[in-house]
């Protein structure tokens, strides 16, 4: 017990650390950043430019809420796949925006049960949208950091060959996963209250490819806001990274961890004011304006609970009978 006591203060130490080291090194790298240059690159981005950020935006979002869509089949359920889409939609947005309790957990939960789902369903639709995610994380960043991306400055301890090793660690996890799929005679596994059915390896790796999708895409976003000399496995490596200390840090939207982990790893190949711009615009391009839409969709939502859940019942007792 003491054990267990001692290791929970010490993440709690560590993770308090970090926060108050985060703003400290993201002021001191932000007070040498051209604010003048910032604001010019910014209204210089070509109309097509922020069209094209707009449309990967809404392939993210497109990939990322078939995460449910996914789950939906994985479970049997007969909620409409557009409907479940559009839950997704909007979970997934503020989940982003504002933290995993919020969007992943409270509204899925509410949402869900509004249009009729069991808790015992919404939660194996969110834990198979969860590993839909971090597969993804897993097959896609193990194989850029197996590659030696991205490029990391020299002052960081971990250097190249630690994070070549972490890389095949990830891939190696991946492809433990995808084989249990494929030949675990046993399907369903648990830890503590914690379940899952093992899915046949066929969506398996649908899930590692969705999964790994929505990541490049996202990578992609922030690629096109950048100086045409950026190398897109840097961005995408680079954003793999910054996604992992955000969650660890339980920071929302990764406010600030993003910034600092661009400034610090890419500051070598642009100027401070390009990559603040290029974060500004990912930013805006993909979470502002996702999360006024999912407003919107969520009062619609909220509005019509009922008649979309008197159409479900109907189509379940239809089926039944």
């Amino acid at each position: 017990m003491n054990h267990k006591r001692f290791w929970k203060r010490a993440n709690r130490a560590f993770n308090i650390a970090l926060l108050i080291a985060l703003p400290v090194l993201l002021f001191l790298l932000l007070r040498a950043t051209d604010w003048d240059e910032v604001f010019r690159l910014l209204r210089e981005y070509p109309l097509s430019t922020l069209a094209l950020g707009m449309l990967i935006a809404i392939c993210s979002y497109g990939i990322f809420s078939s995460f449910d869509v996914l789950s939906r089949f994985y479970i049997g359920h007969p909620l409409p796949v557009r409907r479940v889409f559009t839950v997704a939609f909007v979970c997934n947005a503020f989940n982003l925006n504002l933290s995993s309790w919020v969007g992943a957990i409270a509204l899925r939960y509410r949402l869900y049960g509004r249009l009729g789902m069991s808790t015992g369903d919404i939660t194996r639709i969110l834990t198979f949208s969860l590993i839909t995610n971090w597969y993804g994380y897993l097959l896609l960043a193990g194989a850029l950091f197996v590659s030696g991306f991205p490029d990391l400055p020299q002052s960081w301890s971990l250097g190249q060959s630690g994070l070549r090793a972490i890389g095949v660690l990830l891939l190696l996890l991946g492809a433990a996963y995808l084989l249990a799929c494929r030949f675990a005679s046993r399907r369903a596994w648990g830890w503590k209250r914690y379940r899952l059915n093992l899915p046949t390896w066929r969506l398996a790796a649908l899930q590692g490819i969705a999964g790994a999708s929505n990541w490049s895409m996202m990578a992609l976003l922030i690629y096109s806001l950048l100086p045409a000399s950026a190398s897109y496995p840097e961005v995408l490596a680079t954003l793999m990274i910054s996604s992992i200390a955000g969650v660890v840090l339980h920071v929302p939207a990764g406010l600030g961890v993003i910034e600092t982990v661009f400034i610090t790893v890419l500051r070598d190949h642009f100027s401070r004011g390009e990559l603040v711009a290029a974060l500004i615009g990912y930013r805006v391009l993909y979470f502002l304006i996702p999360l006024l839409l999912a407003c919107l969709v969520y009062l619609w939502l909220e509005r019509h609970a009922k008649k979309l859940k008197r159409r479900a019942d109907r189509r379940e007792a239809a089926r039944a009978s």
